[in-house]
């Protein structure tokens, strides 16, 4: 099913998930969509491996709940969530070298929390890992150092698409 792209999230350079300059991370982009969810692109490679050809369950676990915790963004761009509980089920390996989609969307909100949920969908359309997940909203001065404000900037790679195939 194809979805409305409506902007693209901001990424850092050191980051884990999202930092272009970090030699062992994901490099993920992430999509606002028209549907409220958020879409994260990635493509992970032999270093982000666990059995061989197969991606990390803890590396899984990351890129889900970065997922699921930056959904909140897509409403305000200046509350962070910070994950208080996340739960994971594991359904079908992870391959390599190869562009996997992760959805993250918000289900429940309050003043001072949310929850989520997401799934990291196979290249072929099925669901290899889902879960939930927890979080407390907070600004990023609560969060982090004030110089991580110079690590975060729009992300400019590429032509943002109008629309993905979900």
């Amino acid at each position: 099913m194809k979805q409305k792209v409506t902007g693209r999230q901001n990424i850092s350079r050191m980051c884990f998930v999202c930092g272009i300059e970090n030699k062992s991370g994901l490099k993920t982009k992430f999509y606002e969509l028209g549907n409220g969810e958020l879409l994260a692109l990635f493509t992970p490679e032999n270093i982000h491996q666990g059995y061989p050809g197969r991606l990390h369950g803890g590396i899984a676990n990351t890129i889900l709940d970065e997922t699921m915790g930056r959904a909140i963004m897509i409403r305000d761009n200046n509350i962070w969530g910070v994950t208080v509980e996340l739960t994971t089920k594991f359904r079908k390996p992870i391959p390599l070298d190869q562009e996997i989609k992760v959805i993250g969307r918000i289900t429940d909100e309050n003043s001072r929390m949310f929850e989520g949920t997401g799934e990291i969908l196979l290249p072929d359309g099925n669901i290899a890992v889902s879960g939930k997940g927890k979080y407390f909203k907070l600004p990023i001065e609560k969060i982090a150092d004030p110089a991580f404000l110079d690590e975060w900037f729009e992300d400019n790679r590429g032509k943002l698409p109008k629309e993905v195939e979900i």
